[in-house]
């Protein structure tokens, strides 16, 4: 077995998550087993916020978050650890998760100051209170911003461009809408902004006591980062909003170290000077850290409310769905992501309503069905979708076989069909949701088949769901139990960027998995096996006729 790469034998690495509705902790040592956990909910802990799952829900889709509750957060934490007696002084690295999307306005002339000049016998709170040219957050959660949108594609040259030069088409949760939304409605606070900051970068500046960059990852959640380049686009940020490259400041690579902690910190509870802390970066990305995956070809599928597809790839093809970001801990590859919104809440209606509301009945009725579903292709929306971009509603298709008794589905015959018989229903809904992910997948740079498959959340506890996506995907799946994966993820940057840091290079984060996989944060379990070649390319035609069928009713019902 190769030998792991060293780290300090008493060392600690940890790692934080800024998220929606809390800030968490965890904590690995040097063998990557978590040794602390900890956790300050804002709603029920720092209510005098007035916050509803952690937010501000305003008029025409406006959500924001008070950035001082994301400061005050940070202080319980840390004296929710000190009471517990956790040995800060044995923290060599820290690094971080903020909420992907989020964005922090610096107050000119005053805010800068206040960072570096902080007195370890007061709150941080109270001396960062007047920091802040507003003092709530555009967060991920913001849907206000459709004009925007339109308006930054329009000026670029179109959505595909758009996508193209950042890995996105524009969202109203990025951040670059929400900048041009800002100065457009807000042009004093705009110009009262000495930096603006992603949650991920405004946690390490308060970590610093300084500003600090927004990472490449991070950075490209955006609609402003050149994602090939990793540089802001001029093109892009002139139309955005005016003198905006100054107030962003510059972008860093992931691995690396944003500073020293803070002496505010050192002083207060007790860590070592020599503590640094390592760029944060977005949830998602974080994410993928935390799943371990680390090469080309890696896939990870989260089946949860919302099923979550992330991957690994060095060739990446940016589109009109999905989003690609530089991988936070390879600046050689990229990773992928697409989001669902109709994962286990669309399962559960269709086996609530045709499956007794058992998953044992559920999961009988896919056994009793064949791989391909015999041609019967079903799309289940409860909720409006974001991959495909379509409304609400069911939608059957019956595919002509290629020829009597063939298991095959080249020839590309649909016809509409009112419903399903319960088990063709069933497989229907589960095979649909797989079958788009691979073809999604596909269409931005991931190749076919992967070099395995994660699976996590609630839905990889359904062993035929498991054994269904090694069929489709055409490789082996893996299982693996990480709560809190964001956090899990920035605690293991936190160790990488150390070790990076500690020999004055980048070090692949493979190097430091070696020899720790077994009885560590990073067990995978081989749940299903997959392989079959024959399969896999059936389902790969398959998987092209839904995409025209998903083409046909794009046009259909939206355009």
């Amino acid at each position: 077995m190769a030998q792991p790469c060293s780290l300090p034998e008493d060392a600690l690495f940890l790692g934080l998550d800024s998220s929606t509705q809390s800030l968490k902790a965890t904590v690995l040592d040097a063998g990557f087993q978590v040794v602390c956990t900890q956790a300050v909910h804002f709603d029920s802990e720092l209510p005098h916020y007035n916050t509803k799952d952690g937010v501000h829900r305003g008029f025409e889709g406006e959500v924001t978050a008070p950035v001082l509750m994301w400061v005050e957060a940070l202080e319980v934490l840390f004296d929710k650890l000190k009471n517990g007696n956790f040995p800060f002084e044995r923290v060599n690295a820290i690094s971080g998760s903020g909420q992907q999307h989020g964005s922090v306005y610096w107050k000119s002339t005053c805010a800068g100051k206040a960072l570096k000049t902080l007195d370890a016998s007061k709150s941080l709170h109270s001396q960062l209170r007047d920091a802040f040219a507003t003092i709530n957050s555009p967060i991920w959660m913001d849907s206000s911003t459709s004009k925007q949108c339109k308006a930054i594609e329009t000026a670029v040259g179109g959505p595909d461009v758009l996508a193209s030069i950042t890995g996105s088409r524009a969202y109203e949760r990025f951040t670059g809408p929400q900048i041009r939304k800002l100065y457009e409605c807000h042009e004093d606070v705009y110009n009262n902004t000495e930096r603006i900051s992603l949650v991920s970068s405004f946690m390490s500046s308060l970590m610093v006591g300084d500003y600090v960059g927004i990472d490449y990852s991070d950075g490209a959640g955006m609609n402003l980062m050149d994602l090939r380049q990793r540089v802001w686009s001029k093109q892009v940020l002139d139309v955005t909003a005016p003198m905006l490259e100054e107030k962003l400041g510059k972008l860093s690579p992931s691995h690396e170290v944003a500073g020293k902690l803070s002496g505010y910190f050192v002083e207060r509870y007790s860590f070592s000077p020599g503590c640094i802390v390592i760029h944060w970066s977005g949830d998602n990305p974080n994410s993928l850290a935390g799943l371990a995956l680390d090469r080309p070809g890696d896939l990870a599928i989260s089946l949860g409310t919302s099923d979550t597809v992330f991957g690994i790839t060095s060739d990446p093809h940016p589109g009109l769905e999905g989003h690609v970001f530089p991988n936070p801990v390879d600046p050689g590859t990229y990773m992928l992501m697409l989001c669902y919104k109709n994962g286990s809440l669309t399962r559960e209606e269709v086996r609530n309503r045709v499956a007794e509301g058992s998953w044992e009945t559920f999961n009988k009725k896919l056994v009793e069905t064949t791989p391909l579903n015999d041609g019967n292709v079903g799309f289940y929306y409860i909720e409006p979708e974001i991959i495909p971009p379509l409304p609400v509603g069911l939608h059957r298709f019956k595919l002509k076989q290629a020829s009597p008794g063939s298991t095959g589905l080249s020839t590309f015959a649909p016809e509409r069909v009112d419903c399903f018989d319960s088990n063709t229903e069933v497989r229907a809904i589960a095979e649909g949701q797989f079958l788009s992910m691979r073809a999604h997948c596909e269409r931005i740079g991931m190749p076919s088949p992967p070099e395995r498959v994660i699976v996590t959340g609630g839905g990889s506890a359904n062993k035929q769901f498991l054994r269904m996506i090694a069929e489709i995907f055409g490789c082996n799946v893996y299982t693996t139990e990480r709560p809190d994966s964001a956090s899990l993820g920035a605690a293991l940057r936190a160790a990488h960027g150390w070790f990076c840091n500690s020999k004055s290079q980048f070090v692949p984060i493979s190097d430091l998995y070696k020899g720790r996989e077994d009885g560590s944060a990073l067990q995978c379990r081989l749940a299903a096996e997959g392989g079959w070649k024959e399969l896999h390319e059936q389902y790969g035609t398959l998987a092209m006729n839904r995409m025209k069928l998903e083409k046909k009713l794009i046009e259909e019902l939206v355009m």
